[in-house]
């Protein structure tokens, strides 16, 4: 009698066609992204407020980009980060299961198509254009880490530097015009009251958090070039080996055509 496929044989197949190393890479991929867009956006509204609170930066015109609407922007563009990646992990997945499918399945009815392959190489060239992104997002963010750290770090030594008059002036990292002068003195009421609050430790540890979101998602990518690249050279060579089939069996049928058109030769010659 015929076997009966169970739950348990699907499952084994299942988990036989699935694509480990894209999924490893995803599953990176989507918390890197996850961790970087949502300390990032966290990150940024607790730079506003310490802003607003220590710093006495006020909102400009509609008009005017300042550095209040220069945050509420990179807020828009960490939303298009994570739908994008979301889209474009999902994509991966896919890419990797059909690449998958079509290396397992070289001998059965599954045909490598040209569209296939011109797929695959067009992934391994956006990838890396999103690996030297992601390159400039993990530099750009490592920017405010430093900042903050040396705020931090000052904070964290009041006493050492109680006698000396420093000063956290905004005009230093380009937030706020040369005519307005926004800073912090270490001598200040502000400053300590900046120092005791929580945003400042927190933003901090969220810029951190956000870096290494950056980080890992770097690392996501080098691991999708890695896989694709790989399946690229599988796809390639199951190609080849395809046409040799394909041709293999070619010469099988015309020899077979021979050897019969011969035999119905001789029998018409004895009869």
């Amino acid at each position: 009698g015929i076997p009966f496929a169970g739950p348990q044989s699907c499952c084994v197949k299942c988990l036989g066609v699935l694509p480990y190393a894209s999924l490893f890479a995803t599953i990176l991929l989507y918390a890197g992204v996850a961790l970087f867009c949502g300390c990032g956006h966290e990150a940024l509204s607790g730079t506003v407020t310490i802003l607003q609170n220590y710093f006495e930066v006020v909102r400009a015109p509609m008009e005017t980009l300042d550095v209040l609407t220069m945050i509420d922007i990179l807020k828009y563009v960490i939303y298009g980060v994570a739908a994008a990646f979301f889209v474009y992990g999902i994509l991966l997945m896919v890419e990797g299961f059909f690449t998958t499918g079509a290396i397992r399945d070289l001998y059965g009815d599954f045909k490598i198509t040209a569209c296939g392959r011109c797929v695959s190489a067009w992934f391994i060239m956006l990838t890396y254009i999103f690996f030297l992104a992601w390159l400039g997002v993990t530099a750009f963010t490592s920017l405010p880490v430093f900042m903050y750290f040396n705020i931090w770090t000052i904070c964290q030594n009041t006493t050492v530097v109680e006698g000396a008059n420093l000063c956290l002036d905004l005009r230093q990292f380009g937030m706020v015009t040369i005519g307005e002068e926004r800073k912090v003195c270490t001598g200040s009421e502000k400053f300590f009251k900046m120092c005791e609050s929580n945003e400042l430790d927190m933003t901090f540890h969220l810029f951190v958090c956000a870096l290494a979101g950056a980080g890992a998602a770097v690392i996501a990518m080098v691991h999708y070039l890695m896989v694709l690249s790989a399946n690229w050279a599988y796809v390639k060579d199951a190609c080849r080996m395809q046409k040799y089939e394909d041709i293999k069996s070619k010469e099988e049928q015309e020899l077979h055509d021979i050897h019969s058109t011969r035999s119905k030769e001789r029998l018409n010659a004895y009869t």
